[in-house]
């Protein structure tokens, strides 16, 4: 298993400070969740339906014809190097580890971004630096490639950048979406494909009936047709977005989303063991060395990390 943000059983273990005392940040989930209403008993005791109005939601708001529900987007990252023949793979790095790790366990090989080959695999923005690319940069990529997979899951926030919503999408490009960023609902696993109907049914079968589960499903549909919510989250995350890149400039300078923060320091592991040492978790990567930090939910949480960050200079 590849490491991941949020673990935080593991690291009041390691760090012997109990689980209700640590301030997680290392994660980029929005920390103001949608507010699901309550849900109907009867979800509970029947099967997924595919014409609940899940697909219609998720078409308005991504503003594509074609999508296909997925059991998070991390469903889509494991089963789309298994419908291409093993090729060339070209990744920007870093980048999110399950994109490499899955294509390398299908036999690709796994290339540079500026190499030829014969597929390319990016977030947008990136994760975990945030760079953006273009669409004209990744238009110009998909004309080189068989298969462009764009994986779109902190571009909520800002919606006009993404390449889901200019049409009809190339034969050969797949974008992937998820809710548990933006909407702070990585417990319902509910993510998207957007693609051509016939890569969306051979990705279909690939996950077999009910993917999703009716609950998410039902929850995912609320928070997909509740626009002035939406709204109101864009416009919080934009400023605590900036508000982080204040607090963290004096450990560099700060890149990356609407919903983390990204900074190359020489000090990030250093860094990462004293902020955990109080109580902080945020993630640290090796290569180049960097820290990112993900959005304090209260006015309590800013304080605390503004402190934090002072007694370390």
């Amino acid at each position: 298993m590849l490491e991941h943000g949020g673990r935080l059983r593991e690291a009041a273990r390691r760090w012997g400070i109990p689980l209700t005392e640590w301030l997680d940040l290392s994660t980029g989930i929005a920390p103001w969740p949608y507010p699901v209403p309550p849900m109907p008993p009867d979800i509970w005791q029947r099967l997924p339906e595919d014409d609940d109005g899940l697909e219609g939601a998720a078409r308005d708001y991504y503003r594509a014809a074609h999508l296909l529900a997925l059991p998070g987007s991390q469903a889509a990252i494991q089963a789309l190097p298994h419908l291409s023949p093993p090729g060339r793979v070209a990744l920007p790095a870093p980048l999110y580890a399950e994109h490499p790790a899955a294509w390398q366990t299908a036999g690709h090989t796994l290339v540079d971004w500026n190499e030829p080959s014969d597929y390319a695999v990016l977030c947008n923005p990136n994760n975990p630096t945030g760079q953006r690319f273009s669409r004209n940069e990744l238009l110009d990529r998909a004309r080189n490639v068989r298969l462009l997979v764009v994986d779109e899951a902190f571009l909520d926030a800002e919606p006009q950048e993404s390449i889901a919503g200019m049409g009809n999408i190339a034969e050969n490009i797949v974008i992937l979406r998820s809710l548990g960023k933006f909407f702070g609902l990585a417990g319902a696993r509910v993510g998207f494909a957007i693609a051509t109907p016939d890569l969306l049914v051979r990705l279909a079968k690939m996950l077999g009936p009910w993917a999703v589960s009716h609950p998410a499903r039902w929850a995912a549909r609320q928070a997909l047709a509740d626009h002035a919510w939406q709204a109101a989250q864009r416009a919080r995350l934009l400023a605590a977005a900036a508000r982080l890149a204040d607090v963290l400039s004096g450990l560099g300078a700060p890149m990356g989303t609407a919903l983390f923060r990204y900074v190359i320091t020489p000090h990030a592991a250093a860094l990462h063991e004293a902020l955990a040492r109080q109580g902080i978790l945020v993630r640290t990567f090796d290569n180049p060395p960097a820290l990112r930090f993900g959005l304090p939910a209260t006015e309590a949480d800013w304080q605390r990390l503004t402190t934090s960050l002072r007694s370390l200079k």
